[in-house]
């Protein structure tokens, strides 16, 4: 009989196979990328991850930067309706990683139940059972992430559908996926999305280049999903996304493309610019990277 490890994640019932997430009725799902990111944390609640850790175990043999960690981190925190300035599942703990501070134990051991006592001794029976689901949890948890990271590594090295098998593409076909806001309070996701239309627009006015309408790209906005899947429903033989921050009156862009094939990084670049006309702002930088992204979609075709 074919059974699911599930996991209790604060409020969030969390399916470690599938990647599904349930919480008050809602159901949302997780990419594998994420989904692993997220069990690494929780097999060791409670502690710092660095960022080391959670490269190696989300983008295993590829070569990426830190910032990849620090938008995947931002993106979970999202879909768990996290706040990183008053953290109930993910804080950052500064130069140092991340740490997982929700309550982490098996779906099905009830959530601790507050104390509600009328002395001592209900106060420390309370506290004795949460003690015991506390050693259950972590008795429990590294055998079923040991199994999920097991199962996420055969389908990654070739099981029969891991991958689906992609229609031909022309080799001079682009999406840009919506840019990131990744700014305090994140209030720039006008700029930033203003930002990623500037780019379609670039791109779609490129001799031969194919490029899908922003409404095919802001589709995936607020969904996760593997680069691989992403171009082949958009049917793309590379993508592009980026994100926006700030600090003080200076505002990075950062943008990078990766292959739909494969996933890897082709190309990156961060563009620094200050924050006083945002149109100007968009024009350089879109400016910048069409002009880099059309040499570097060249070569490739001709390599």
């Amino acid at each position: 009989m074919e059974t699911t490890a599930k996991l209790r994640i604060g409020a969030w019932c969390v399916d470690t196979v599938s990647g599904d997430m349930a919480r008050d009725g809602a159901t949302v799902r997780l990419d594998p990328r994420s989904l692993r990111l997220l069990l690494c944390m929780a097999g060791r609640a409670g502690q710092t991850v660095s960022a080391e850790d959670l490269l190696s175990e989300g983008w295993p043999g590829v070569i990426v930067t830190p910032d990849s960690v620090y938008q995947a981190i931002a993106s979970l925190r999202r879909v768990l309706g996290d706040d990183s300035r008053q953290a109930s599942y993910i804080t950052t703990v500064p130069r140092q990683g991340y740490k997982l501070v929700a309550e982490v134990a098996p779906w099905d051991v009830p959530a601790a139940a507050p104390a509600a006592g009328d002395g001592a001794a209900t106060q420390r029976s309370n506290h004795a059972s949460r003690s015991r689901l506390v050693f259950l949890a972590t008795a429990c948890i590294p055998i079923a992430i040991g199994v999920v990271f097991w199962l996420n590594n055969t389908q990654a090295n070739g099981h029969p559908g891991a991958t689906m098998a992609q229609a031909a593409v022309s080799p001079a076909s682009i999406a840009v996926l919506p840019f990131a806001d990744l700014t305090e309070g994140m209030k720039n996701e006008i700029f930033a999305d203003g930002m990623t239309e500037e780019l379609i627009g670039r791109f779609s006015k490129i001799p031969g280049l194919k490029v899908p309408a922003p409404s095919a790209s802001f589709y995936y906005k607020h969904r996760q999903a593997e680069v691989a899947e992403v171009a082949g429903k958009l049917g793309v033989a590379y993508i592009l996304d980026g994100s926006v921050r700030k600090s003080g009156n200076t505002l990075r862009v950062a943008a990078r493309l990766m292959r739909a094939d494969n996933g890897f990084i082709i190309w990156s670049e961060t563009y620094d610019k200050p924050f006083d006309d945002l149109l100007a702002v968009q024009d350089d930088i879109a400016t910048a990277v069409t002009k880099a992204l059309t040499a570097t979609i060249a070569k490739g075709a001709g390599g």
